[in-house]
């Protein structure tokens, strides 16, 4: 039997009398009162000590050991002696018109800064999916920043479908690991909106991005001290994606049982030569075998990654020369694009090499955002899915 110490505790209250506990597979009722105190009339303020009537109030409290938890509160309802004025005692741990305990709503929003979906909070909490969303809407996640401070700042966009946009934006401080704010669209307009009121631009040295012309041409105008940043991350998987479609294009030459080979073996092309053992690399020579075009494109992905060494943009823009020179000779044109993107970029993704950060804590928030989103079967209402990035994340 649970402990009158336990529910006190429970309640955050020292005045809570634990009357009766009734228990079955999937419930617990609490049969609680408070102790007897002297309330003050709200209508004229005297002290009144007499009890009128008593009622009976079922409140959910948080959940015992997964069971859901019931409160069944006898109130006193009091008279004033003076005016005859009749009101309810005041119950410390349930708000006006309640029928949840402070601490069951308390506990909701905390689960909520987690990835846990608002549909698996409720059903756990026993309460209603708009009840959650209800109390999260009043939720303040933190201050955004109005004024930064850091010397680089990270920008990307995400796949959330929220607010009528296919993509929306987020900016990240990676000196301090931090999100900075999250924009409803990764339209032009929209990022200038945001920047021009956004302080300290002048103090950003680096400025990190992927591709999205529309990123680089903000940055130019409103980040004039930056140095812009094409992230290693978003620039080496072009390699990867040309590396892949020479698969696709060679399986698809083959019989039925090779391309099921070569399908099972993609993985090995793609991961690193000297991490393979010696079985897989008489694998790899099987796929090399029937396609030489596969060779060369699997050699070019390892020499980038002498590319991915550099040092510095120095070293990095004639390494990089170098490679976009054999990609060109290769004769492969799946490669053909990622030439063009690293002739159009040569600049910004050499950059990549005397700068101290990278965008891997944007995409650590971005896998983040891409669970709320499956969890929650996506977000129409852009500003509580804003509102539980920042709330999730920034804890």
């Amino acid at each position: 039997m649970l402990k009158s110490n336990y529910i006190t505790e429970l309640l955050k209250s020292k005045d809570i009398i634990l009357h009766q506990m009734n228990e079955n597979e999937s419930e617990i009722e609490l049969h609680i009162s408070q102790v007897q105190k002297p309330h003050k009339c709200p209508k004229c303020g005297n002290i009144t000590s007499k009890v009128h009537d008593y009622h009976t109030q079922k409140v959910k409290d948080v959940p015992i050991m997964g069971k859901k938890t019931y409160l069944i509160i006898r109130k006193r309802r009091y008279v004033c002696k003076a005016c005859g004025k009749k009101f309810f005692e005041h119950i410390s741990f349930l708000g006006k018109s309640q029928r949840m305990t402070n601490r069951l709503a308390a506990y909701i929003i905390s689960q909520l800064g987690s990835l846990t979906s608002m549909k698996e909070v409720a059903k756990y909490t026993n309460v209603s999916v708009t009840t959650v969303m209800r109390l999260f809407d009043k939720v303040n996640p933190g201050q955004t920043v109005d004024e930064f401070s850091s010397e680089a700042i990270c920008v990307d966009e995400f796949k959330g479908n929220a607010g009528g946009a296919k993509y929306q934006c987020i900016f990240v401080d990676p000196v301090k690991g931090q999100i900075i704010e999250i924009l409803k669209d990764r339209k032009q307009n929209i990022l200038i909106e945001y920047f021009k009121r956004l302080k300290g631009r002048d103090k950003v040295k680096y400025f990190i991005c992927d591709m999205w012309r529309p990123f680089v041409e903000v940055a130019k105008t409103y980040f004039k001290n930056a140095k812009i940043v094409i992230d290693k991350f978003h620039f080496t998987r072009y390699v990867y994606w040309a590396l892949e479609n020479v698969r696709k294009r060679v399986q698809k030459e083959l019989g039925s049982n090779l391309r099921r080979y070569f399908k099972r073996s993609r993985k090995l092309l793609l991961k690193n030569y000297e991490e393979l053992e010696p079985e897989q690399r008489e694998e790899l020579e099987v796929m090399f075998w029937y396609s030489q075009d596969l060779r060369k494109a699997h050699q070019l992905k390892e020499e980038f990654k002498r590319v991915l060494k550099s040092s510095n943009s120095e070293e990095a823009r004639l390494v990089l020369k170098k490679w976009i020179e054999r990609a060109e000779q290769s004769g492969l044109s799946e490669f053909m694009r990622c030439v063009k993107v690293f002739r159009s970029w040569f600049s910004e993704i050499v950059n990549a090499f005397d700068v101290p950060y990278t965008n891997s804590t944007t995409e650590g928030f971005n896998n983040k955002i891409k669970v709320l989103k499956r969890n929650g079967f996506g977000y129409r209402n852009f500003e509580r899915f804003r509102k539980r990035i920042l709330y999730s994340c920034g804890r």
